[in-house]
């Protein structure tokens, strides 16, 4: 499973980029609006750091606007994806950028239906949102099932990006159900390292290690 993180600020990125853990980033219109910079200029500094996929979202939704912000966006950087609503004007523009060997990411995916449509667009990305359908008393880990199989059932190459995530659970199932990519906010990422019992293992050996008197260096 690959590893986005889901966060426009910049030092997130560098810190979790050094690690070797990430992939790509996502990042959408609320998430830059909290980072209070130029949006171009954050994408840009985002594409500098990682050489992973970095999903950069379109504000327009008709159809013309939309290829003309994708074609603004694209010419940031070699790694940016273009994110496109899940809308029939957001599916042509998929189609349209995928035909020029463009990435995109199909966003707000809430119905295998709209998941199966924008896989025939050519998607690169689909993003089904698994936290907000939890919201509202749905399943959104079934969701992710679902998409899979029919992925599967007629071999769509369209890589399934669980978005959306709020806790360690929601990243193990989707990789349980076989998600292509899981974007986290970067404490989710950062919890998933976290158990009690290694915390308390590693307290124990640092002790009897300190009783040894002894140093590697």
């Amino acid at each position: 499973m690959k590893f986005f993180v889901d966060t426009a600020d910049t030092a997130e990125i560098k810190e979790l980029e050094a690690t070797g853990l990430l992939d790509g980033v996502t990042t959408n219109p609320s998430l830059i609006a909290k980072s209070g910079r130029d949006f171009k200029e954050v994408i840009a500094e985002i594409c500098a750091i990682t050489e992973g996929d970095v999903s950069a979202e379109v504000a327009a939704t008709d159809f013309d606007t939309i290829m003309k912000e994708a074609h603004v966006l694209g010419a940031i950087a070699n790694n940016v994806v273009i994110k496109l609503p899940l809308t029939f004007d957001g599916l042509k523009a998929c189609k349209q950028l995928t035909e020029e060997g463009t990435k995109t990411n199909v966003t707000l995916c809430f119905s295998a239906n709209q998941a199966l449509l924008a896989a025939k667009a050519g998607a690169t990305y689909i993003s089904p949102f698994i936290g907000r359908l939890d919201d509202i008393h749905a399943d959104g880990l079934e969701l992710i099932r679902e998409i899979r199989v029919i992925y599967d059932n007629y071999g769509f190459d369209t890589e399934i990006l669980a978005a959306s995530i709020r806790t360690p659970n929601h990243v193990k199932d989707c990789a349980i159900i076989g998600a292509d990519v899981a974007t986290v906010p970067p404490a989710t990422l950062k919890a998933l390292v976290k158990h009690p019992l290694t915390d308390k293992g590693l307290e124990a050996f640092l002790a009897d290690w300190a009783k040894t008197g002894q140093s590697i260096l």
